[in-house]
């Protein structure tokens, strides 16, 4: 007489679910193989953001500038003014350091200073805080009605504080810089105190995904 063992109901349902789950990481590996593999960025992703799509202003030197000007460069925009004591300073070293970063890529950044004291930074002015950083950073000086308007379409903030002489007033204003890629379409938004060294390898993802 032969006998047959038969596994209970209850323990083929668990041999079941283990082979299942055994073959759970090569089905997700193919999943993954099938996705496109997309950049891991360290600042905000703005791709596809239906604002900070551009901009026509003056230069320090009279120029119309737009982001066409600049097509295959990665383009940093940056809102301040030459007065402010911290925040400026800081963000436009770091920008000349980014630049360094990168090294026989650096002639595809071009950093952009927009001015939000149109009253105090003359051309002049700005051409003279755009060299003592780098000479190839650009200063644009919109007018009071048009630095509303760019305000408004990149959602910055600025405000005038007044000071003790009329002369001596401060601006707040939002800190951290808006990032093209080389196509002129706006991709990242970094954040203010971020380092040289994060958006220098956001620009380097960037450039690689041309």
């Amino acid at each position: 007489m032969s006998l047959k063992f038969s596994t209970p109901p209850g323990r083929r349902q668990v041999a079941k679910t283990l082979a299942s789950l055994a073959l759970l990481p090569v089905f997700s590996g193919l999943v993954a193989g099938c996705s496109p593999d997309k950049p891991q960025f360290k600042s905000i992703d703005l791709t596809g953001a239906d604002y900070a799509k551009g901009f026509s202003l003056s230069d320090a030197h009279g120029q119309q500038r737009t982001l066409k000007d600049f097509a295959g460069k990665i383009v940093v925009v940056f809102f301040g003014y030459t007065q402010c004591p911290d925040v400026c300073p800081t963000s436009m070293a770091e920008l000349a350091q980014v630049k360094k970063l990168l090294g026989p890529d650096a002639d595809k950044l071009q950093a952009v200073f927009m001015t939000v004291d149109p009253e105090r930074d003359t051309p002049e002015v700005l051409a003279a805080y755009m060299t003592s950083f780098d000479p190839t950073f650009v200063a644009l000086r919109p007018t009071p009605e048009q630095l509303a308007e760019v305000a408004k379409e990149f959602k910055i903030y600025y405000k005038k504080v007044d000071g003790k002489t009329p002369g001596s007033y401060t601006m707040d204003h939002s800190a951290g810089s808006y990032v093209f890629d080389t196509s002129g379409r706006i991709r990242l938004y970094n954040r203010y105190g971020a380092g040289a060294e994060v958006l220098a390898s956001d620009i380097r993802l960037l450039l690689k995904a041309g």
